[in-house]
């Protein structure tokens, strides 16, 4: 049997702070780099990095790479969920522009896509699609994915059994660290979280 073991980071506070970054590309505060290397005060476990291309995340896996000499790969189709016309918009903004429209979509989110936006179902088939060709390549290794709150989400659902549209209930903050395990026998898979917004 072999044992993957995936450590989820998620981006650090970033400039535009209140507002829907989804694919844009948005640079990390200073305080947002920081909160990203508080995970690394220990030993470290990892054998590779995969990376968001998107620069809050890919910078500090960059980083990362440099100073520890971990080979480093891109994973496209682990950028954030697109939002459409809601990127760069705050919720009030979004409230104020279509009150119902905004609430439609927490209330049921794979119904209520956001104007222009990727649907729910859309971004889940890419990030499970990502997810599994990332298993396959990098089987029996310790990988660090540094990726968003929305693709850290909707894989926890996914391994969690959770209902799709219930992805906005799991609280993902700024640097969250989770782990999960993928334990592979034959065409068997088995895969659970060993704990979530945790430390090294």
């Amino acid at each position: 049997m072999s044992v993957t073991t995936i450590d989820l980071l998620r981006h650090g506070e970033t400039e535009g702070e209140s507002v829907y970054r989804g694919q844009q590309d948005y640079s990390l505060t200073q305080l947002g780099r920081k909160q990203m290397h508080a995970h690394l005060d220990n030993d470290l476990p990892w054998q590779q990095i995969i990376t968001s291309p998107l620069n809050r995340c890919a910078s500090f896996a960059e980083e990362l790479s440099r100073d520890t000499g971990l080979p480093l790969a891109y994973a496209p189709g682990f950028i954030e969920m697109g939002f459409g016309e809601w990127e760069g918009k705050t919720a009030d903004e979004i409230q104020k522009m279509d009150q119902q429209r905004f609430f439609a979509f927490y209330e049921d989110p794979i119904r209520n896509t956001p104007p222009k936006a990727e649907s729910l179902i859309v971004f889940q088939q890419r990030c499970i699609t990502t997810w599994q060709e990332m298993l396959q390549q990098y089987q029996q290794r310790h990988i660090l994915l540094v990726t968003h709150a929305g693709v850290i989400r909707l894989l926890l659902a996914n391994i969690l059994s959770m209902p799709l549209e219930a992805v906005f209930h799991i609280d993902v903050p700024y640097a969250c660290l989770s782990r999960i395990e993928v334990y592979r026998d034959g065409k068997n898979e088995f895969a659970r979280l060993l704990f979530h917004a945790g430390q090294l």
